[in-house]
């Protein structure tokens, strides 16, 4: 079995973003999306801490760190791109204007409930940002995460067992193993690894899968 890495799972959340989209990205993998958009693909992207026109990382040494994203890593701007306060970031975020939000995710249920904010381990340091209002935002919302934690436990699971960033709003969960959409019907997988069998897919995960594959 051949897992992606955190650049192909990012690459691939990028080649199936649509053109013309306006696309919130949230820290973590999400970030590296603005690396791995396909040429030509028309996509805005938005960060919470108010761009909207953010390009990629600068190349080598340009740095200029008055310009980051949400994970604080310096980016560029593109050709109109405009810069905000929170506040106007926010009121596009709560206001419907992004098409689409891609996030991190400790946890998803098979309803789509997203816990992405605290796993109230001692160490933990609880940190929401402006996870809860693009969820209830945003048109769409993908995750992208692995497939299980580092202890190995499913991340995908029945019920959350983590505080909720919010209930029913996932549409899309990409992992290392597999693409997998939250449908009315269930946990559809579109797309698996190479090497992996739905079988084994399954045992990875605490929450039914249908086969949706073709």
């Amino acid at each position: 079995m051949r897992r992606l890495s955190r650049a192909e799972m990012a690459a691939k959340v990028a080649n199936d973003i649509p053109d013309g989209s306006y696309v919130n990205l949230g820290i973590g993998i999400p970030t590296l999306i603005s690396k791995c958009l396909p040429p030509g693909r028309d996509v805005i992207l938005h960060s919470e801490n108010g761009i909207l026109g953010m390009g990629a990382a600068p190349a080598g040494g340009a740095a200029d760190l008055s310009l980051i994203n949400a994970s604080k890593e310096p980016v560029t701007l593109l050709a109109g791109a405009s810069i905000t306060d929170h506040v106007t970031s926010f009121a596009m975020m709560r206001g419907g204007h992004i098409d689409l939000t891609v996030l991190g995710a400790f946890q998803v249920s098979s309803l789509g409930d997203l816990a992405n904010w605290d796993t109230g381990a001692p160490d933990a340091i609880p940190a929401v940002g402006g996870a809860m209002d693009l969820v209830v935002g945003a048109r769409q919302v993908f995750v992208v995460m692995e497939h299980v934690s580092k202890a190995g436990e499913p991340k995908i699971v029945t019920e959350c067992t983590y505080p909720l960033t919010g209930a029913r709003v996932v549409d899309r969960i990409y992992t290392d193993c597999a693409v997998i959409d939250v449908t009315a019907q269930g946990l559809a997988v579109r797309w698996m690894c190479e090497g992996m069998s739905f079988e084994r897919l399954q045992s990875m995960t605490a929450a039914p899968l249908l086969p949706g594959i073709g």
